[in-house]
């Protein structure tokens, strides 16, 4: 038996997303602008490398991470993935990480491709698994029941729910309606038993919206920047391939269209230093997890390099991948004296160029962040550990 109407569409697309991102160049040329922070080394730290704790609790959600790492969301929804969800989530089991599923959109349409999500649990009973639905479906016909159709097929610890407005403005078969959204967001975080973590999906999230975020209850933001998977790219990619030219051509927005991660990364936690902040967009090793976590983030995400590593290379090279980039942050924090994950945001760095012009455009004094609002951040993040 085939997919129901209207949900072959929706699970076709989530297999040609995985095929696109895995064989295609989809990231952007623009910069997350890591390479423009340089956090200082310590030839002193007066400690072992043993003595660093990187655990930290995910979302307010009572569960801890062994290291502040998670795997985002990226699939699931067409039988002949359900395979690499369940096996990214093996991961975040073994090694004590976040995973999140990707949209759950075409479950929810058809269930019986609900498997293909709820295999998360399934291979991993003790990890935390993040549920994923869209802002656009929430515009026009989610609600409470959908958001916990979601969360229940995953059994999930928190839900994101995902802003693409660029993504569906430039796939062939978009829904670009972002009417009520805020409003949609804000019954489902009020009404439901997980927390809810609003997340881009690679072009950021800018301290206005941060804001307006918190303003109406939601504490947990993946600010998913640009500087990694470019989802404009990725539509205009598959346009072409399905049609030999692209019906809708995004032009220089399908590399540079965005805010950087690590602007994202300052905004958000300017805008909200009592949030728990996902960085993403671009994380490609432990050092670039590392400074964004030094730049404010609570831990740091990943999805595009464990993806093609798990594809390309099977399990044991995306478990070579994962266990290199805990290790690099693990040995960086020695190398800054850092015991525990928070001590990061008093460790000393140095934003310059052209992330230093930018913050100053945006009137941001990258000073007083890093030597007042990181502090004040820590110190709230201690009181209420």
């Amino acid at each position: 038996m085939g997919l129901v109407e209207g949900s072959d569409v929706t699970a076709s697309r989530k297999l040609d997303h995985i095929k696109m991102v895995v064989s295609s160049s989809v990231e952007s040329l623009e910069s997350d602008l890591f390479e423009y922070v340089r956090l200082i080394h310590n030839p002193l730290p007066e400690m072992d490398l043993d003595d660093v704790d990187l655990s930290v609790e995910f979302c307010f959600t009572g569960k801890r991470l062994r290291y502040p790492l998670m795997i985002t969301g990226m699939t699931g929804g067409h039988p002949d993935v359900a395979w690499i969800n369940g096996e990214l989530a093996s991961l975040a089991e073994e090694y004590g990480i976040a995973f999140g599923v990707g949209s759950q959109r075409a479950a929810i349409e058809d269930p019986r491709v609900s498997n293909t999500y709820s295999i998360a649990r399934e291979k991993a009973p003790n990890a935390v698994i993040v549920a994923n639905i869209g802002a656009p479906q929430i515009s026009r016909e989610y609600g409470v029941k959908e958001a916990k159709r979601a969360v229940e097929m995953v059994k999930a610890d928190a839900l994101a729910i995902h802003l693409n407005p660029g993504q569906e403005a430039f796939q062939d078969e978009g829904d670009p309606y972002y009417s009520n959204v805020l409003e949609g967001i804000k019954d489902i975080a009020d009404r439901l038993d997980v927390p809810v973590i609003v997340k881009e999906t690679g072009t950021g999230i800018p301290y206005e919206v941060v804001k307006e975020l918190r303003a109406i209850g939601v504490k947990c933001i993946d600010v998913s920047g640009l500087g990694g998977t470019n989802w404009i790219k990725v539509e205009v990619l598959r346009s072409k391939t399905r049609y030999g030219e692209a019906r809708k051509p995004a032009g220089p927005l399908s590399d540079y269209w965005g805010n950087p991660t690590a602007i994202s990364i300052i905004e958000a936690r300017l805008a909200a230093p009592d949030s728990f902040i996902i960085g993403s967009g671009g994380i490609r090793n432990g050092l670039e997890a590392v400074k964004a976590i030094a730049l404010g983030a609570d831990i740091a995400g990943i999805a595009l390099p464990v993806l093609r590593a798990l594809l390309n290379g099977g399990k044991a090279s995306a478990k070579r991948l994962i266990e290199g980039i805990i290790y690099q942050v693990k040995a960086a924090a020695f190398m800054t004296s850092s015991k525990r994950l928070y001590d990061l945001w008093k460790a000393p760095l140095v934003i310059h160029g052209r992330l230093l012009d930018e913050l100053s455009v945006r009137s941001l004094n990258p000073h007083t962040y890093i030597y007042r609002v990181r502090t004040e951040a820590l110190m709230w993040r201690m009181r209420n550990e």
